[in-house]
Formats: structure tokens, C-alpha cells, sequence
């Protein structure tokens, strides 16, 4: 259900995005708006583009030429770290999660607490119960009850338990922004269901969420608006309830052209 954008300013913004890679253009001038506390999906065919303008949004690819604002502030990545530094959380779609390291480990990995003091500054000593606690409140606030044991390793988990640990992980440092690629990519149907009800639980916390996605049905049930990518830049935004998803995929493949006045607010 789509919620009302009462500050038209939007979070995160850019404009005339270019990249190439040698010959192949993989940016061509693209815009993107994603407004404060929505879900924004983003569909594009293979090849439209829309990966690297995403990597180039969460600091993992530099731009060529273009703009991006942050919060109204123009903005400019050198690293994931950087834009990390800045309230932007990216969880991959391999999720970067250690399999071998604990839960807590992995939400905290490097960002780790330390105790206060020389023990700390000096022996660079963990809080661990700090960590603990923290971690377990994280999962708690986002409805992960089924995750018992915060000390077990992550290669333990069921792969929506996995997802939510990422998701959590995005959650607890990204004070402004959270971007998804395909969080529900090989995933089961119950486990899908649990990663998009914790989309949605993050979004009425107020984080503002980019999800990318090829699963139509998944973008069209929780998306509050639709961008659509094709050949290197944005065509159109469409809201779900106004459009069909058989619409959206032929103006992401080029056999229909977008609405009249588009790109939408």
C-alpha cells in the first residue's frame, strides 16, 4: 500500500548519471529519485544499466559525470565505506555475510565495539556483551524471533535467516537509506514471505528502502513506486496501483512507451 510523501525532497537523488566500461555505455544520463520513507523498486532488463547505478549510489562504482544529492547535499562516493559513512546501507545479493563467524560477528564486522579504556585503545579488547546486546535488539526490532541463539555461526541459518541477518546488519548502521539487490533471489516461498514483511517492517521505521528486483509479483505487492530502466537510464516511474505488471515489463523491454508526463513524482 502506498504511503503519502508529505517532504518532496527526496533523500537520495542523482541526475545525468554517465558510465562506461571501454565501448559499452552502461549509463547514459540517468536520473533517480527515492523519496523519504518508501519502498522504491527498480526493474530494468539485463543489460539496462540498473546495477551500475545502484553500485554507483551505495560508492562501489564512480561515475563519469553526473550528480548526486543526499539528503540535498550534492555528494560524492569514493568507496561503500564512504557512502556507508554517510547513512547508506548496500546488501548485495551474495550478501557478504562470513559463514563461519558468529551473528553477532557478522552485524558488527568492522564496526566492532570496544571496551573503554586502555584495554581497548590498547589490546583493542571487544565489548562483547555490548555487541550481544545490541545485536539482540536489532533482531528483535525487526521481528527475527525465530533466530534463538545470536552466538550461532551464520552458516547455520536457513537462508531467510541469512537475509534477515543482512537485512538487519543494513538496518542497524543505515540511518537514511537501505538498498536490496534481489533479497528474495533463490529463496522458498515461506522465506520470501518473512523477507518481504521485513522489507515492510523497515519501511514503517522510516528508512527509505531500494529494492531491486526481477520477481514482478514480489515489486508490485510491497513497492510504493516503480522506476524503470532501460538502456542506461530511467524511462519512466509508475506507481503499482495504477499499472499492470504486464505494462510495466513492456515499457522495461522497449514495447511500450512510457505515460504521458513521465518520469512521475
Amino acid at each position: 500500500m502506498a504511503r503519502p510523501v508529505t517532504n518532496p525532497e527526496p533523500v537520495l537523488k542523482a541526475r545525468g548519471l554517465v558510465k562506461s566500461f571501454g565501448r559499452v555505455v552502461a549509463m547514459d544520463g540517468a536520473d533517480f529519485d527515492l523519496m523519504p520513507g518508501e519502498i522504491l523498486a527498480v526493474i530494468g532488463d539485463n543489460g539496462a544499466g540498473k546495477s551500475t547505478m545502484i553500485s554507483a549510489l551505495a560508492g562501489a562504482v564512480r561515475p563519469d559525470a553526473g550528480e548526486i544529492f543526499l539528503g540535498g547535499e550534492k555528494v560524492a562516493f569514493h568507496s561503500p565505506m564512504d557512502a556507508r559513512s554517510k547513512g547508506i546501507e548496500t546488501v548485495f545479493q551474495g550478501l557478504a555475510l562470513a559463514p563461519a563467524l558468529t551473528i553477532v560477528d557478522n552485524l558488527f564486522l568492522g564496526r566492532e565495539y570496544r571496551v573503554p579504556g586502555v584495554r581497548g585503545g590498547l589490546f583493542r579488547l571487544l565489548d562483547r556483551p555490548r555487541m550481544r546486546e545490541e545485536a539482540r535488539k536489532h533482531l528483535s526490532d525487526l521481528g527475527l524471533m525465530t533466530i534463538q541463539n545470536i552466538d550461532q555461526v551464520v552458516e547455520t541459518l536457513s537462508g531467510g535467516q541469512r537475509q534477515g541477518v543482512a537485512v538487519a546488519r543494513a538496518c542497524a548502521f543505515g540511518s537514511k537509506v537501505v538498498i536490496l539487490d534481489e533479497p528474495t533471489a533463490a529463496l522458498g516461498v515461506k522465506e520470501s514471505r518473512k523477507v518481504l514483511d521485513l522489507i515492510k517492517d523497515v519501511r514503517d521505521r522510516g528508512i527509505a528502502i531500494v529494492l531491486i528486483s526481477h520477481n514482478m509479483p514480489h515489486v508490485f505487492e510491497i513497492a510504493d513506486r516503480v522506476h524503470i530502466h532501460r538502456l542506461g537510464r530511467r524511462v519512466a516511474v509508475v506507481r503499482p496501483s495504477e499499472m499492470t505488471m504486464s505494462d510495466a515489463v513492456a515499457i522495461m523491454t522497449g514495447a511500450m512507451e512510457p505515460p504521458a508526463g513521465q518520469p512521475a513524482d
